[in-house]
């Protein structure tokens, strides 16, 4: 055997592990394997950053709209999403993109209420296996707070982060006048966008991170405060 076969061989030994095994851990490549597949993200966290995407677009307005739109009847990323990041950009249109979403959101809700009136019997399967926030039970809930106040509970999901879509095909469901159902999403949904356009509009864009974190709680607590109110008139009256 030459010198140079010899250095060879010990060289090859010297990597080996002492059973003849693999090479120790130091000697193996750190990084990831050149195939290996990358972990697969959120299907949620995917359609939240495609719905903000569109604020770095010509088009913002009209996806807005649409977002809107479809929120209040099956697509579960809330337009909030969306007109934060547009009114952030231009502070001066907050309470025109506030407009934009209340108009295309009760628009949804008709939706929402035709679906429930017209079609439950042949979607109801489809929605309870894979909208969020559909279930039997919540659907019985539903009934439980229609047969109480419609008009209230509708608000109430309509200001709050309940699930508005939820409300709006119920109530066509379980036969809630398409009236109460306009008049309730108006109402709380306007409330909704014009407090986060107002925000905005006062304090300027540094409110951004405060209202990405705290506007679902904050919104929780007024729409207590409202509903109460709504009820004391009714008491006193």
């Amino acid at each position: 055997m030459t010198i140079e076969e010899q250095s060879a061989t010990e060289s090859v030994a010297a990597n080996r592990s002492p059973a003849g095994g693999p090479a120790p851990a130091g000697l193996l490549p750190s990084g990831p394997l050149p195939n290996a597949p990358a972990p697969r993200r959120n299907v949620f966290r995917r359609m939240y950053d495609w719905v903000l995407s569109w604020a770095d677009t010509p088009y913002g307005t009209p996806a807005l709209a649409a977002i809107s739109f479809a929120e209040s009847s099956f697509f579960p990323i809330p337009p909030d999403v969306l007109q934060i990041a547009l009114s952030v950009s231009k502070p001066q249109r907050s309470f025109f993109y506030a407009a934009v979403s209340a108009a295309a959101s009760v628009a949804g809700g008709v939706l929402g209420w035709v679906i429930g009136a017209a079609l439950w019997h042949a979607v109801g399967d489809f929605f309870f296996a894979h909208i969020p926030g559909f279930t039997p039970e919540n659907f019985e809930l539903v009934r439980e707070k229609y047969r109480e106040n419609a008009f209230i509970a509708i608000f109430a999901a309509a200001f709050t982060p309940i699930p508005f879509k939820v409300f709006t095909i119920a109530a066509g469901v379980f036969d809630v006048s398409l009236g109460v159902l306009l008049i309730a999403s108006a109402l709380g949904r306007s409330a909704r966008f014009f407090l986060v356009a107002a925000t905005i509009r006062i304090f300027g864009p540094t409110v951004r991170e405060l209202l990405e974190r705290y506007f679902e709680l904050a919104t929780v607590v007024l729409g207590v405060l409202l509903i109460a109110g709504f009820l004391a008139i009714k008491w006193l009256l």
